[in-house]
């Protein structure tokens, strides 16, 4: 397995973020990003998980809630690539396929856009 650890990986994602164009970043409302080292037991080679609700889906109702949850799990990452490089580019993928959830997007579309 590749090491590299947690602070590293965080920085790469904080630098897939930073590749998001501004005028996506600036439609994204109220999310928050988490790095986990793995996911949970039930799935242990997910690579990123998007909880809340989709832009697409929030109504008049939504107020107060509590801020949607974008994680990406190291572990799992870390599992499947050879180089630093593949990780880079897993973790830009994961984040853009995370970000995209939150957005309404769904897996079938992102599988055809080449995010899978």
């Amino acid at each position: 397995m590749l090491e590299m650890t947690r602070e590293e990986f965080e920085e790469l994602v904080a630098e897939a973020l930073d590749r998001i164009p501004p005028e996506l970043t600036r439609l994204m409302d109220n999310v928050a990003v988490f790095v986990e080292d793995e996911p949970p037991a039930d799935d242990p080679e997910l690579l990123g998980l998007y909880e809340g609700t989709p832009l697409t889906d929030r109504g008049e109702w939504y107020a107060g809630v509590l801020p949607d949850r974008i994680t990406i799990y190291r572990g799992p990452t870390l599992r499947m690539c050879e180089t630093r490089e593949d990780v880079v580019a897993e973790t830009e993928v994961t984040v853009v396929h995370e970000i995209a959830h939150h957005f309404g997007i769904g897996d079938a579309r992102l599988h055809a856009l080449g995010y899978g």
